[in-house]
């Protein structure tokens, strides 16, 4: 007689968490919104359809009033019965559905987990529903547009690639953690950095210094600067994630510290800049919770080559790329009128090289640290 075999028992569908509040209730709320006028819509015998924010660069404008890049009003028809749209309009659908899957299960993934999450060959065809990772990315930032909602809030985080140390104390996902004790690694700063996540317990610092690159942040953290001058340290490894770039502006706004800036002087140097003041045209519809217009650039200057006695040994040649670039950023809206960026720009063309804040080792070890910012600090001799 044949031996029955074990009933498999299945695993209980999970319940959704019911401490589904704050930012992300009004998430969830917007996410249902965007699927309740799809099916209304079809209801009505109409084609289904998703009009997004256009984010190409005839749709970005500089507001002079308010100092920071955004968006304008255009957008885009994503239309289901569309040939030619019809899988980005499925893919938007897909990524939206995945979002409200983390939300409600109060859960986190990084952009390559909700690929993989959403990757699956559709049934019945031989389609998959995103090529690669490439496919999916674009139509993670529509979502963001369409609902004005940072990826964040969508519970879909990036790698962290920034470190912060100073006088502060914050809770992080509930873990108390005084950023003054992090010896020398630092705290890493998350991709989500919203304050239901990361919560201002106590702050002391006076000021928050932000440099280009690990390796100069290291200078100064061992040099122990951020506490003989009472501020937070912070660097982004180059171009600031949009994590790193949040918590900067949630330290100025909130607690109402000046932002300075350390960065090489260079044409990326100055992007780097005006990406953390004024906000990027790729990121146009995050600018008002991400831009720092009063943010102020330390430095590293063109006139420091001869105020600092350095030697031609630290000239970087500038190439036609970074001669071209210098020029395109003299035409920004929000340098072209500023007296003191022209003749900053202008200084470096006619330079014919550019500097790196670590030239500065050329002079001592610590001349960053004890000599250049403490008096770019006591001068006041920063560009806006």
């Amino acid at each position: 007689m044949a031996k029955k075999r074990p009933v498999r028992k299945t695993k209980p569908a999970k319940k959704l968490s019911k401490s589904i509040v704050g930012k992300d209730r009004q998430t969830l709320q917007a996410l249902r919104q965007v699927a309740d006028t799809v099916v209304k819509t079809a209801t009505r015998s109409r084609p289904p359809h998703l009009d997004i924010p256009s984010r190409s660069l005839r749709n970005v404008r500089y507001n002079k009033s308010k100092r920071f890049i955004e968006m304008g009003k255009g957008t885009n028809r994503r239309e289901l019965f569309n040939l030619s749209q019809a899988k980005a309009y499925m893919q938007t659908m897909l990524v939206a559905s995945g979002c409200k899957q983390l939300i409600e299960q109060q859960k986190t993934t990084s952009i390559r987990g909700l690929y993989y999450l959403l990757k699956h060959t559709i049934e019945g065809t031989k389609e998959e529903t995103f090529d690669d990772q490439s496919d999916c990315d674009p139509v993670i930032e529509d979502l963001e547009v369409l609902l004005s909602a940072l990826r964040e809030e969508l519970h879909v985080y990036a790698s962290n690639r920034g470190t912060l140390v100073g006088n502060l104390v914050l809770n992080d996902s509930g873990d108390q953690i005084d950023c003054s004790r992090m010896g020398s690694g630092g705290y890493s700063i998350p991709s989500i950095v919203e304050d239901d996540v990361v919560e201002f317990v106590r702050c002391d610092a006076e000021f928050v210094l932000h440099v280009e690159k690990d390796t100069v942040w290291r200078r100064f953290n061992e040099d122990k600067f951020w506490k003989e001058y009472n501020c937070i340290l912070t660097h982004g490894q180059g171009q600031p994630p949009r994590g790193v770039r949040r918590l900067l502006y949630r330290l100025h706004n909130e607690l109402g510290l000046p932002v300075y800036c350390l960065l090489d002087n260079d044409p990326w140097g100055y992007y780097i800049y005006s990406v953390i003041k004024q906000g990027s045209i790729n990121l146009a519809y995050e600018s008002k919770r991400m831009a720092i217009p009063d943010a102020r650039f330390l430095g590293l200057r063109s006139k420091d080559y001869q105020r600092c006695e350095l030697t031609p040994s630290v000239q970087i040649a500038l190439s036609d790329n970074d001669i071209k670039r210098a020029k395109q950023i003299a035409e920004y809206p929000w340098f072209k009128h500023k007296r003191a960026w022209q003749k900053e720009i202008e200084l470096m063309l006619k330079n014919g090289f550019k500097l790196e804040v670590e030239a500065l080792i050329s002079k001592d070890i610590s001349y960053v640290t004890e000599v250049y910012v403490p008096e770019r600090l006591e001068e006041g001799d920063y560009l806006d």
